[in-house]
């Protein structure tokens, strides 16, 4: 048996892709020759972003007590949209912390699907920490938008749709922009299973992080991310440290062959040739894969890119898109 398959079992990915086919949309497969890549677009997800998937996986796993003590997240903007959306169904009250830098359009997002949004001071590890901390003295229910198993199994069902949609019979390699893990892990157990996937066994998978904010990288390089400095970045849904003893830790370690990091620029790139030549409006996160791919830190062909959200503020897409 291989032994990654025992980390995280199928049978909580099929449970997941069932619980999720009746609310999620099934996004776009496109493959461009020229580069040799399919570009998986989940900014068509719900939300615009893949992590609708993983929040509501979560919130209907949820016994009935635990959605109406009311549930607490903290969010660059797209979990905590996931969060919201997943919640509404159950009427749910939801607050969600982020970071008092969030793009305005994410906060109104998660506005405007029903959460109460509470801006904190500094990055979103402080928006963390705040959450958990109020979670805890409020007696609500938290959902992480990485450590916690069923967000995971969550995430993992664009790993299993995307093999379904892949010719069969040619081995992949995957690039995963990396925030705290749970999308990488997610798609590695989906990938890296036996029962799941079969071709796809020898799978390479690479996690992508930007300079700006290399956590995961360091973690996953260095066995630790202490002493990693932060900086602003236009892949803000990735910015942050991760959570100490995140589940997301082991699962990298043991799924994903390998991670590299962007540059600013090499994002921003990223989010002018998705535009120009797909006409697809993407956000920093999400172009940090496809950045990996366009600047030649990864060779590997022929690739899966996963671009994770297209939630990216209207004014900065256009300044980036159609520069002075």
């Amino acid at each position: 048996m291989n032994p990654q398959a025992s980390l995280f079992p199928s049978a909580w990915l099929k449970e997941a892709q069932a619980n999720l086919a009746p609310h999620i949309r099934i996004t776009p497969l496109t493959y461009d020759p020229q580069l040799d890549i399919y570009l998986k677009w989940e900014n068509h997800q719900l939300t615009g972003s893949f992590k609708a998937r993983g929040a509501l996986n979560k919130i209907l796993s949820l016994q009935p007590w635990e959605r109406e003590k009311g549930i607490v997240a903290a969010s660059a903007g797209n979990h905590g949209q996931g969060v919201a959306l997943a919640a509404r169904l159950f009427n749910a009250p939801v607050v969600v912390f982020a970071s008092e830098n969030a793009p305005a359009v994410k906060v109104q997002a998660m506005r405007e699907l029903g959460a109460e949004v509470r801006l904190v001071p500094g990055g979103y590890g402080e928006a963390e920490i705040a959450g958990i901390e109020y979670a805890r003295a409020s007696d609500m229910t938290w959902v992480s938008p990485y450590n916690d198993g069923k967000v995971i199994a969550g995430q993992a069902t664009l790993g299993m749709e995307t093999l379904a949609q892949l010719p069969p019979g040619t081995q992949f390699t995957w690039l995963v922009p990396v925030g705290g893990g749970g999308l990488i892990a997610g798609i590695g157990a989906a990938i890296k299973s036996e029962e799941l996937a079969h071709s796809a066994l020898q799978a390479r998978l690479i996690g992508v992080q930007s300079v700006a904010s290399p956590f995961m990288y360091h973690l996953y390089h260095h066995g630790s991310q202490d002493g990693v400095r932060e900086e602003d970045s236009l892949a803000d849904g990735l910015s942050g440290p991760v959570e100490a003893n995140s589940i997301t830790i082991p699962l990298t370690r043991t799924y994903v062959d390998d991670f590299v990091l962007v540059t600013e620029e090499e994002i921003a790139q990223a989010i002018r040739f998705a535009w120009q030549r797909y006409h697809e409006r993407i956000e920093g996160s999400a172009a940090a894969a496809l950045a990996a791919a366009l600047s030649g830190r990864v060779n590997f062909r022929p690739a899966v890119v996963v671009i994770s959200g297209g939630n990216i503020q209207p004014e900065l897409h256009q300044r980036l898109v159609n520069p002075a």
